[in-house]
């Protein structure tokens, strides 16, 4: 057989084609260049729009609990804060987005489920938050009886107004708005009594600056939703390093210091650290 000779510039040709493919190169379902951790990104899910929770700021930046939560499991599987990408994933997207590998995994108050778990793994949970209400302080509004005849806010598509309205107060009036924010907006105007979602993602808008002793949580635990770490279904490698690092974040306190500096200023009397591993509805 004859062989081709090899020159100089072929070779310097090939090696850069090895280079990027170690690179990781785009292959439409890698979301970071080592499963390992240590590559150069990786990508994770979460909201944009949750102050408290995960909120991309007018500079940039990204702020909220699930964000330094997503942020300390990223170090702890390699990654610098400046080789995270974080990636908007909608409640509607969730499962599609670790299915088609857009991300490595997802911290966005993504509630533990039986439905859920058919689709995806779960790393967690760290946080156990509770449906709950929204008032204006001195409301005189303390039970979800209260409600009756009142006007009540969430967002379409949401089922904790009617869950509240079902379970609690058949009278309420529902109202529902296309973001929490015009709910906010609403709450602040007097053209609403009250708003409910998790108390954890509700904590996170009082604690805003321009928020701050106007509103009060009613602290009625109308329900119990785990937080997860969302993981493609599978890959059981992951979830497992994960719930390491979570592990890690409640012992060393930096999980404490987090909620306490996204909740605090809510006064938000947030549940201790769940038992990590320990998969509930």
């Amino acid at each position: 057989m004859k062989l081709r000779k090899v020159t100089a510039a072929t070779a310097t040709v090939f090696a850069l084609a090895l280079t990027a493919t170690a690179c990781g190169g785009d292959d439409g379902g890698d979301n970071s260049s080592s499963s390992g951790g240590g590559g150069d990104k990786i990508k994770i899910g979460i909201k944009y729009d949750q102050p408290g929770l995960g909120l991309k700021t007018p500079d940039g930046s990204f702020t909220g609990f699930d964000v330094d939560v997503a942020t300390y499991v990223a170090k702890e599987l390699g990654y610098k804060p400046d080789q995270i990408e974080w990636v908007e994933t909608k409640s509607a997207d969730r499962e599609n987005a670790l299915s088609r590998g857009d991300v490595k995994f997802i911290a966005a108050t993504y509630s533990i489920t039986d439905e859920r778990k058919e689709k995806v793994d779960f790393a967690g949970p760290y946080l156990l938050a509770h449906q709950d209400l929204l008032v204006k302080k001195g409301s005189g509004i303390s039970e979800a009886t209260d409600l009756n005849d009142k006007k009540l806010c969430s967002v379409t598509g949401s089922t904790s107004a009617q869950n509240v309205k079902k379970d609690f107060a058949p009278d309420a009036q529902l109202r529902e708005y296309g973001t929490y924010s015009e709910c906010i907006a609403g709450l602040q105007s007097g053209s609403v009594d009250a708003l409910t979602t998790d108390d954890s993602i509700l904590a996170g808008f009082a604690s805003q600056e321009q928020y701050k002793g106007k509103f009060e949580l009613a602290g009625l635990k109308l329900s119990n939703e785990n937080y997860g770490v969302g993981v493609k279904k599978g890959d059981t490698e992951t979830v497992n390093k994960i719930n390491a690092a979570l592990e890690k974040m409640v012992s060393d306190k930096s999980w404490e210091k987090a909620v306490e500096a996204n909740f605090g200023p809510a006064e938000y009397k947030n549940e201790p650290a769940p038992q990590i591993g320990n998969i509930v509805k």
